[in-house]
């Protein structure tokens, strides 16, 4: 399923003339992570939002729309809602000892979460089959 960049820009939610103010957070280790943002960045429209990446933790933070905790169950991964706090998006990453991977501004809005879902499970299968080479 293609999500277009209009359809993400026009999300209620997060305003084209303004940064996403609240945004939940779906957490995946470094590795899957990385192959997702590489898969997401081939595919045919600018698919893949801000993206936070945690140095000591080894793990990658996207951003989604505000709700996408609620009926998120992918396996190996988390979503954190803000419920309605915000989270207002700037230059310095919002998280103490994070640094922007994709900052905002360099990505669209929020990354789709049906599309971010289709790429972590490649991303799995991709390490699984590497892996299963050694």
């Amino acid at each position: 399923m293609e999500i277009s960049r209009i359809d993400r820009i026009n999300d209620p939610c997060t305003p084209p003339s303004t940064p996403a103010a609240c945004c939940d957070v779906v957490t995946v280790p470094a590795r899957q992570g990385l192959e997702a943002v590489d898969i997401l960045r081939r595919g045919p429209a600018e698919a893949v939002g801000p993206v936070l990446h945690d140095d000591g933790g080894g793990t990658l933070g996207f951003l989604v729309p505000p709700g996408t905790a609620a009926a998120w169950d992918m396996p190996g991964s988390t979503c954190t809602g803000t419920d309605g706090r915000g989270m207002t998006l700037a230059p310095e990453p919002p998280v103490e000892g994070s640094d922007w991977l994709l900052p905002p501004g360099e990505a669209d809005l929020a990354t789709d979460p049906a599309v971010l879902r289709e790429a972590l499970g490649e991303a799995a299968r991709m390490i699984k089959a590497a892996d299963s080479c050694r």
